[in-house]
């Protein structure tokens, strides 16, 4: 009987997310403004458009003094780039600009989400930051946090675009593996992922190509969202120079929410915009 409970339970689960669409497991956006472009001085609000035309929305944040660099932030899952900005608006001060981005249907941005739509979107980005007035193109590195992490990974490892480091933080490593945490991470919920979703676009297929930029890991052990087992594989995938770094703190995500990890993202950055 219970078992007969717990199918009748699993089928309707089924049901449901295929009504409502795969992407309900992965994508929650909003359009809600967290935050003025104003709040944050030398910001600058801008749209630019995907390799479909869809026309996204972006903040520029201009480095205070001399640019060391500019650092495309791909932010994590959730709300939209307004309510992300706070984990990356402490970077103009220590010399860098930064280029956040809303995928297609978060924010401001056009369209509606969907995993090919966010890969284009990432490439675009990519592309488009290459071109900027003011920026220089042999001095960009990557932050990428979470669902976002897994957008910069596969965009990097599937088309060969360089950039001069790349800092990932609380990444998972596949969609499949994700999504079977996302709907209660056990042995009978794995066949239901696997047959709502698919692997196109994991990081851990592409992250290999990105060699040999450099890539820092971030991740919590107490990470309540992408398990650090999540993050290992990704890391295990990776080739080399890469260095995973555990932040002893319950969050997600992690690489700037404490002194000691931003001081280490800063030195990665550092390091590899060295001439």
């Amino acid at each position: 009987m219970r078992r007969m409970r717990f199918l009748i339970a699993l089928l309707g689960v089924l049901l449901i997310v295929s009504l409502n669409g795969c992407n309900n497991l992965f994508y929650h956006p909003d359009a809600y403004p967290y935050r003025a472009v104003a709040s944050i001085p030398g910001a600058e609000e801008l749209t630019f458009a995907s390799r479909d035309g869809t026309k996204l929305h972006a903040w520029f944040l201009r480095a205070r003094g001399k640019s060391k660099g500019t650092v495309v932030y791909f932010h994590g899952n959730a709300q939209n780039l307004t309510s992300h900005i706070s984990f990356v608006d402490w970077l103009p001060g220590e010399g860098f600009n930064v280029f956040a981005f809303d995928y297609r249907g978060y924010g401001k941005s056009e369209g509606s989400v969907s995993r090919q739509g966010l890969h284009e979107d990432s490439l675009a980005t990519l592309e488009y930051i290459r071109t900027r007035e003011g920026v220089d193109a042999n001095r960009l590195v990557v932050l990428a946090q979470s669902l976002g992490g897994a957008c910069a990974t596969a965009a990097l490892g599937e088309s060969g675009i360089k950039v001069r480091g790349v800092a990932l933080d609380s990444t998972f490593a596949h969609y499949i593996a994700m999504g079977n945490v996302v709907l209660g991470g056990t042995f009978l919920t794995y066949p239901l992922a696997w047959l709502l979703l698919s692997n196109s676009h994991s990081p851990a297929d592409a992250i290999a190509n990105i060699a040999p930029t450099p890539i820092l890991f971030f991740h919590s052990p107490q990470d309540p969202v992408v398990p650090i087992s999540q993050g290992r594989a990704l890391f295990e995938a990776a080739g080399d120079p890469k260095a995973f770094l555990e932040v002893p703190v319950r969050g997600h995500p992690v690489a700037t929410t404490s002194s000691s990890a931003r001081e280490r993202l800063l030195q990665f950055f550092a390091a590899c915009l060295e001439e």
